[in-house]
């Protein structure tokens, strides 16, 4: 008698081998070599890709970073800095010192951006004044009250007179430096003395704007020459 096959016994299937996709606008399966240069085609796309990527997330960055340096950095003009009434500081501190203190008739163009009287630690008193000239140069007047040779050293760090000048009846020696290395603000400079006061002018001006303001000194030096002839 012929065997009978179980009921829940399910037959086996044999797997199909599994066949290449078909590619639409090929119409076939495509070859293994089709197959791998798509996929380095793709390679490289994705390369390309993530090339541009990193080149716009790199300039982003710089965009930022300069972004960043200019508002850190770059900061709004500043308004230039109102001139000092000089004759008004000159008058509130003359009460503290006998000798009249200069205050110049500059031009108008002209403008002060200091202004004040100072005592030094050789206990020497100077009246000052910073100058901006027309031209953009710098002048600044020293009038020393009682001032001994020590005093015009120091003001003068060192230097040597190159040669001497008259202005409007004054005699100023005079201090070219401006060959010197790295003279700052004592590229130029004069000295007169009249009473008890020595007179130096300093600064980066040319000689022109430094004659302009040994002029303007000249009434002021008169004027100490008078006063002191008169309490003399």
């Amino acid at each position: 008698m012929a065997e009978k096959t179980p009921r829940d016994q399910t037959p086996t299937r044999v797997p199909r081998a599994k066949q290449p996709a078909v590619v639409a606008e090929l119409g076939r399966p495509e070859t293994p070599e089709e197959t791998a240069a798509r996929k380095a085609e793709n390679s490289r796309k994705h390369r390309a890709n993530q090339n541009i990527r990193n080149l716009v997330w790199s300039l982003a960055a710089s965009v930022g970073l300069m972004l960043l340096i200019v508002i850190v950095v770059v900061r709004p003009e500043q308004p230039a800095p109102k001139p000092v009434d000089f004759a008004t500081v000159a008058g509130e501190a003359q009460p503290a010192i006998d000798e009249p203190l200069a205050v110049p008739d500059v031009p108008s163009q002209w403008s002060a951006n200091s202004a004040e009287l100072r005592t030094g630690q050789d206990d020497v008193s100077a009246w000052y004044i910073g100058f901006i000239t027309s031209a953009d140069g710098f002048i600044a007047v020293k009038q020393g009250i009682d001032a001994n040779p020590t005093w015009l050293v120091t003001q003068l760090e060192k230097t040597r007179a190159t040669g001497a000048e008259t202005i409007d009846g004054i005699e100023w020696t005079v201090y070219d430096n401006r060959m010197g290395d790295d003279p700052g603000n004592l590229a130029y400079a004069m000295v007169a003395e009249a009473g008890n006061s020595t007179y130096v002018l300093y600064g980066t001006a040319d000689t022109n704007e430094f004659r302009t303001l040994a002029s303007a000194m000249g009434s002021e030096i008169d004027e100490n020459m008078a006063t002191e002839e008169t309490t003399g």
